[in-house]
C-alpha cells in the first residue's frame, strides 16, 4: 500500500511538472476594424482572416461595415480600433489637427476602375489605345457613381476628369453602394462608375462596359505610389496597447507575403467572400489587384504626400492645407 501511494504520489508530481512545462497560450485581444466598403480591394483583410492569420496572432477580429469615409471617422472617434482608410481621408484629417496612425499600407495603387457604358464609348469613337487625357474627355456631361463622396474613389475621378480638360461640375456624381451601382447601370440610369474589384471587372468581363482610366495600371502616373487601403489607428492605442498593433501589424505582413505566394489560396478566399462572382471575374480582379500590393507592407511617405495632393486636386484641401511633413503619420515599428 506505501509503495501504490508513494507511485501515485510521483505520477501526480509529474503530472504537474507537464502541465507547468506546457507554455501558457498568449492572450488573444479582441479589436474591431470598420470596413469603407465589401470590395476585394481589401484583400489585405479577408485573407489575414480567413487563412488565419488573425488567430495565429491571438488577434480577434470583428469587422464593422461603415460606407466610405465613416470608417476612419470611427477610428478618430475610438467607435472602432483601426480601420482600412485612405492616405488623402489621413492626411485630410491631420490637416484639421486630427492625426491619426497608419501601421501598414496593403495598396500603393489607385485599385479603381472608371468605366462608361459599351454603347457611350462606341458612339464616341471611343480608343482605348488613347493618352488618359483624351479618353478622359468622354466624362463631360455623364452620370457618374462612386462608392462615397468625397472619398478617394470620388477624389480620383476627379482628377481623371480633370486630366482629360473636364470640370468635375460639368459631371452628375452620385454616391451608391455596389449592388446598386451595378443595378443602375444595367437599366442605364447611369453612365458609368469608379469601383475597385470585382465591380468594375464584371461589367467589363461581360462585356457592356469599357475603361476609360485604370488605376492598377498605374493611371496616372501622376499619383504613383498612392497611399490606399492603410491600417489605420489611434497614436494613443498603440501606446497603450502595443501588443495589439504588433499583431495586428504582424497579420499583415503575413498576409501581403501570402498573396504573393500563395496566390491559389489567395483566389479561393476571394471566391468564398464573393461567391456570387463568376470565376473570371475574381481572377480578372486579382491579377488587378496584386500589381499594387507591397511585400512588405510599410507606409510609404511619399504615397501618402501624393494622397495630399490629391485632396488638393480633387478640390478637397486648399494648396495652403497641404502638410509639411508626413512622417509622424506612420510607422513600420510593429511590422518587425
Amino acid at each position: 500500500m506505501r509503495g501504490t501511494g508513494a507511485l501515485r504520489h510521483a505520477a501526480l508530481m509529474g503530472l504537474m511538472f507537464l502541465v507547468l512545462a506546457v507554455p501558457a497560450r498568449a492572450e488573444t485581444d479582441r479589436v474591431s476594424l470598420g470596413l469603407p466598403a465589401e470590395a476585394m480591394q481589401f484583400i489585405g483583410y479577408y485573407v489575414a482572416e480567413d487563412l488565419g492569420f488573425f488567430a495565429q496572432q491571438d488577434l480577434e477580429v470583428k469587422k464593422v461595415f461603415l460606407a466610405g469615409v465613416a470608417s476612419f471617422n470611427a477610428v478618430v472617434s475610438g467607435s472602432v480600433e483601426f480601420a482600412l482608410a485612405s492616405g488623402a481621408s489621413l492626411t485630410r484629417a491631420a490637416a484639421h489637427g486630427q492625426t491619426m496612425l497608419a501601421i501598414a499600407q496593403l495598396n500603393n495603387r489607385p485599385p479603381w476602375d472608371i468605366v462608361v457604358r459599351k454603347e457611350i464609348a462606341e458612339a464616341a469613337h471611343f480608343d482605348s489605345g488613347a493618352p488618359l487625357a483624351t479618353r478622359a474627355h468622354i466624362l463631360e456631361g455623364k452620370t457618374i457613381t462612386v462608392q462615397g463622396i468625397n472619398a478617394l474613389d470620388h477624389a480620383y475621378l476627379k482628377i481623371v476628369a480633370r486630366i482629360g480638360g473636364v470640370d468635375p461640375d460639368a459631371m452628375t456624381v452620385s454616391a451608391l453602394a455596389p449592388p446598386d451601382t451595378l443595378a443602375a447601370f444595367a437599366r442605364k440610369a447611369i453612365d458609368g462608375f469608379a469601383s475597385g474589384p470585382p465591380w468594375a471587372q464584371q461589367v467589363e468581363d461581360e462585356g457592356t462596359a469599357v475603361a476609360i482610366a485604370v488605376g492598377p495600371n498605374g493611371e496616372p502616373n501622376s499619383i504613383m505610389p498612392l497611399g490606399s487601403s492603410l491600417v489605420v489607428t489611434r497614436p494613443q492605442l498603440c501606446t497603450e496597447r502595443r501588443a495589439i498593433c504588433v499583431k495586428m501589424g504582424h497579420a499583415m505582413v503575413l498576409a501581403a507575403a501570402a498573396i504573393h505566394d500563395r496566390p491559389q489560396d489567395v483566389v479561393a478566399v476571394l471566391k468564398k467572400r464573393f461567391s456570387a462572382v463568376k470565376d473570371t471575374v475574381v481572377a480578372r480582379s486579382f491579377d488587378a489587384l496584386v500589381k499594387g500590393i507591397p511585400r512588405m507592407p510599410a507606409v510609404d511617405p511619399k504615397a501618402l504626400r501624393n494622397a495630399d495632393e490629391v485632396n488638393v486636386n480633387a478640390g478637397f484641401l486648399k494648396p495652403e492645407d497641404l502638410l509639411k511633413s508626413y512622417e509622424n503619420l506612420s510607422t513600420d515599428e510593429f511590422l518587425r
